[in-house]
This record gives C-alpha cells, structure tokens and sequence, in this order.
C-alpha cells in the first residue's frame, strides 16, 4: 500500500508526502526532495483544463475548465484540494451550474476561471455566457465576470451585476502592482488589458486590443489563436505569460516596462510546451496555417498550455497548466489508452528566473526530483 506521510518545512509547517511510489523527504545533506511525474492526476472522473492553483495556508486549491468542454452547459467551476502537491481530491463547486436559475446570463460554458487574492479578498473570475437552443455554445454572450469572497473556498458573491466587458472575452486574469492599482487581462480573438476596480467590479479604463494573433511582424505561430495571460513582475519588469494552439499548445513569453506596455517578445519562441503536426489539423487548414513546417516534439503530449503560476513545494514559482496525452505519441507508451488518457489532466513543472527572464523546464513525463533549501522556522 502506497503511504503518505506528511513533513515538509514551508513556512514553520512540516510535511512529508508518498504518493505515486514518491516521497518527499530528506536527502542527507540538509536538502528535501519533491518528487513528481506528470500528468499529476489521472482520473476521467476531475478532468480539467486551464488549471489554476493558488496555496492558501498549508492547502493548495485548483480551478479549472470541466468536461463538457466545447459546447452546451457545464457543471459549474470544480475546486479541487491537495495536502502536498501530488494526491488531489473534489472539494467543492464554488459555482454549481445546477442550482442558477434558467436566466442566468453567465450559465453556460465555465471556462478557465482564476482566484486571486488581493486587497484581503478573494476574488474569482469566470467566463461564460448563456447557452441556449439558438446560440448552443453561448458564444454570444460569452463575457467575463467578477466573483468575491472572504474565504479561497467561498461562497463568492457577484461583485456587479453587469459583465466586466460589453463583448466577447475569455480567460481573464488580474494583477495588482506594488502601488495598489489593479490590472485586468484577458483574450478574445487577441489579448486586452485595462484597468480593474475591485470593490466596484468595473474597468476604469477602456478595454483595449494590445495584440493580435496575426500581428504583422510577429511569429506565424501565432497566427491559430493566442490566450490564457498571466501576469508576473520581477526586478522592476513586468512578464505576461500567454498561450498560442497553432502547433499543438505551447507557452510563450511578452515583456513590458509598464504594467500596459507596450509589449514585447522575451524569445522568438515560446518558452514551453507540446508540438505535433497531428494535431487538430482541420483548424490548420481552415485557419490558413497549415503551411506552417515545424518538428514534432519528444513528448507524449498533444496540449501544455493555458498556464499560471502558484507557489510550489519548495516555495518558489511553478507553472501549472493542463496535460493532454496524445493518441500518436512517439514515446514509449502503452498504445492502449487508458479512460484517463482521453481527457486532460493537470500537469506542473518548476519555474526559474535567469538573466533577466523566466525559464519553463519541460513539459516532463518521467519522474522529476526537486532538491532544495527548507524554509527556517
């Protein structure tokens, strides 16, 4: 029988995990050890993408986009829960699809939804629209909406009445600056940015479209969508993570001096992710990029991407986001997928910050070992 046992230093509080045939523990020389193997979960039955984590305490909680995905309702926005990073469990529905009312102009399809906290609250975006027999993805009314709690488990309350935006916009972020001001990021069909008031659950500044998927002089990759920012700053500079599914689903990195920008590409390429020329190919060719000549990537995956950072085991920077195995994959694997297999999972690799930018390793799909310095008491 697999055991967990529980001793990790993190800010006074020890724990010590076995799960997966891992174990964190003491390496003999002062350092601990945090052993994992993506994808993290495997279990059809708390199948996510876009999955966001944020530690509170001694917990780490996780939001996510549920099954069904690309049309009609979903259940809601699933909370998962973990003591140490490898064995995750349900926790709750901060929104229970089920319960809101026929006329509810934000049920529908609840995508990528994030909880920050800030201002000594919690606050949760979601982005959704009202599914209905004319409009069965709810694309029309797809908006962005603002959620507050005291507690990361709820219940969260709706700040306004309205959406933060009077169009189509998914995937919104938040990011407050050391001054206090608040920013507010999202996509839809490119990327936006404003300002934020929480309390009001307003934008104080127009929403406006800082880049395009099909910019002029940016890269062809791309050209199939772009999506999923998230916010960092370090040494005075501000970093936007973003996602592109041109080539499967990668993450790539902007950088600015202001939290607005302008914005500029950290490298050429994105800095993590999954290539595969199989990948979705009927897009490609209706989006008018499937000329576009790339080498498949060594990994089992045909998606790693929509990302977000939270704070890992050894109390730094990790990026999560979801796992999604690919049926043609040139490793190794048993050719017999399993149900788990068939949907995405959440997956995590360390994140490092090294001459002025970050570094993303992997995607990894074998054991990985982190060696580190516990927190003194």
């Amino acid at each position: 029988m697999i055991q967990r046992n529980f001793i990790l230093i993190v800010l006074g509080l020890f724990l010590k995990v076995t799960a997966w045939g891992q174990e964190l523990h003491s390496a003999g020389d002062g350092l601990r050890e945090f052993r994992y193997t993506n994808p993290i979960t495997r279990d059809s039955t708390i199948s996510m993408r876009d999955h966001f984590i944020i530690k509170v305490d001694s917990l780490w909680y996780c939001v996510g986009t549920s099954n069904p995905v690309w049309e009609g309702f979903n259940p809601g926005v699933r909370m998962l829960v973990s003591k140490d990073l490898v064995s995750w469990k349900q926790h709750s529905w901060l929104i229970d699809a089920s319960k809101l009312p026929d006329d509810c102009p934000y049920k529908g399809r609840f995508w990528a939804p994030e909880i920050h906290f800030i201002q000594n609250k919690y606050w949760l975006t979601i982005n959704s629209g009202r599914v209905t027999k004319e409009d069965p993805k709810g694309m029309d009314t797809h908006r962005v909406w603002l959620f507050s709690s005291d507690k990361v488990t709820g219940p969260f309350v709706l700040v306004n009445k309205k959406p933060l935006t009077s169009q189509y916009h998914n995937d919104a972020t938040l990011f407050e600056d050391e001054d206090g001001q608040t920013y507010f990021y999202c996509s839809g069909n490119g990327m936006w940015q404003a300002r934020i008031d929480l309390p009001s659950g307003k934008l104080t500044t127009t929403v406006e479209k800082f880049l395009d998927k099909r910019q002029p002089g940016w890269p062809e990759w791309m050209q199939g969508g772009i999506e999923g920012p998230f916010v960092i700053k370090r040494e005075g500079m501000y970093f936007m993570f973003f996602s592109t599914w041109t080539r499967g689903y990668e993450v790539a990195l902007l950088k600015s001096k202001g939290p607005l920008g302008p914005w500029e590409l950290v490298s050429q390429e994105p800095i993590f992710g999954t290539r595969k020329n199989g990948y979705r190919p009927e897009l490609a060719r209706a989006g008018g990029y499937d000329h576009l000549q790339f080498t498949d990537t060594q990994d089992p995956y045909q998606e790693t991407g929509h990302n977000a950072m939270f704070i890992g085991p050894d109390g730094n920077l990790w990026s999560s986001c979801h796992y999604f195995m690919y049926e043609k994959r040139p490793y190794p694997y048993s050719q017999t997928f399993e149900d788990w297999e068939k949907t995405p999972q959440m997956g995590y690799e360390p994140v490092y910050y090294e001459n002025g930018r970050f570094h993303i390793k992997g995607p990894t799909w074998t054991e990985q070992v982190i060696r580190y310095l516990p927190l003194s008491k």
